[in-house]
């Protein structure tokens, strides 16, 4: 099957796929044994706008150019795991504005959590974001777009299976129509936290950062003191802000190391937040850098989405980052035990929520 090929012309092929969207069920592949277990897989019937299968990322490699990459929003993938039972790294499908159609060749646990994003199995029902349910063979899923944030995650019992690179199985490029995911055997459904990630802004957003290196090149403070606007042009390399262009001392800088969440300065005057798939070395200059505390909410940042900086000491991120590991550790504790009742939305520590 032909990668990107159209999905009307999917569903017409003659042979035993042709009514996937249909309430008859259709044929599938059989779950596989493999070592004495029952692995299931599912197949991708449209892609989404960037399907990709992420963990925490990779360790090592940047000396070589690979970025970390892995979820854009750590905390996200790990409640959505939690809820299934598996540690907070599994292999799980990052969603992105608009997730793909997939169809299940066996019975497998699954929920979506993260941005809001619609849910439904086809014929059969919708499904609230951050509730399990259980696909059963010749299922068709169906995730939709999200009307607030940016990434989701779906995550199945026992997770993806997939490729190891640098100690991840994080992937370098998005799924494509007629791949075939396999999933590791897993726990079964029957657990809500159906709440939204605390990542996703519900107004303007605030975000904790310290000096960057060069902080020096910029005379005053109004990268500090300006409002931004997410623009369009951003994805996992990193998010373009728009406002008024800051100014910086002439100069040229050597290139030279750069990590996710460093703010750089463009020729134009504007920054850039780094994300997870940034380059690894830079030449602009970098005002600033988010801290770990708050990388998961750039991840969410949907363009138009206001945005202002504040500056914090090295002393106050090691508590926002002591402050947060504690957080999820208690609410993945909680997604892990949760029952179809409704739960409060977790505050984070230390952030607010709209400019003072």
């Amino acid at each position: 099957m032909q990668t990107g090929r159209p999905l009307n012309n999917l569903l017409s092929t003659p042979g035993p796929t042709r009514r996937a969207f249909g309430r008859e069920r259709v044929a599938t592949r059989p779950a596989v044994p493999r070592g004495g277990l029952l692995f299931v897989s599912l197949t991708v019937l449209e892609p989404g706008l960037f399907s990709l299968l992420v963990d925490f990322g990779r360790t090592g490699g940047r000396d070589r150019g690979v970025p970390v990459g892995g979820a854009a929003d750590r905390a996200a993938l790990a409640l959505g795991n939690a809820l299934l039972g598996n540690s907070p790294a599994t292999l799980a499908l990052e969603l992105t504005l608009a997730g793909p159609t997939l169809r299940a060749d066996g019975d497998v646990a699954c929920v979506v959590y993260g941005a809001p994003f619609s849910v439904t199995i086809v014929g059969r029902q919708s499904v609230e974001a951050g509730t399990t349910f259980q696909l059963r063979a010749g299922d068709v899923l169906k995730i939709g777009g999200t009307p607030a944030g940016v990434r989701g995650y779906l995550c199945v019992g026992g997770g993806f299976d997939g490729p190891t690179l640098f100690g991840s199985r994080s992937a370098l490029t998005p799924i494509a129509v007629g791949a075939v995911l396999p999933c590791l055997p897993g726990a079964t459904a029957g657990r809500s936290f159906p709440f939204v990630s605390p990542n996703v802004p519900d107004g303007p957003t605030e975000l904790r950062v310290v000096d960057g290196p060069q902080r020096d090149w910029f005379p005053d403070d109004a990268f500090f003191t300006q409002p931004y606007t997410v623009g369009t042009a951003g994805n996992r390399m990193g998010v373009r802000l728009t406002g008024e262009p800051l100014r910086k001392r002439a100069g040229e800088l050597v290139s030279e190391p750069v990590a996710p969440g460093a703010v750089q300065v463009t020729n134009d005057g504007l920054p850039i937040v780094l994300g997870v798939d940034g380059q690894t070395i830079g030449g602009y200059p970098k005002v600033a850098h988010v801290i770990r505390a708050d990388l998961d909410r750039v991840a969410q940042l949907r363009p138009g989405t206001a945005v202002r900086f504040r500056h914090i000491s090295l002393e106050e991120a090691e508590v926002a980052g002591r402050d947060r590991r504690e957080w999820l550790r208690e609410w993945l504790a909680r997604a892990a035990v949760a029952t179809p009742s409704r739960h409060a939305a977790p505050p984070l520590p230390g952030v607010r929520r709209e400019f003072d």
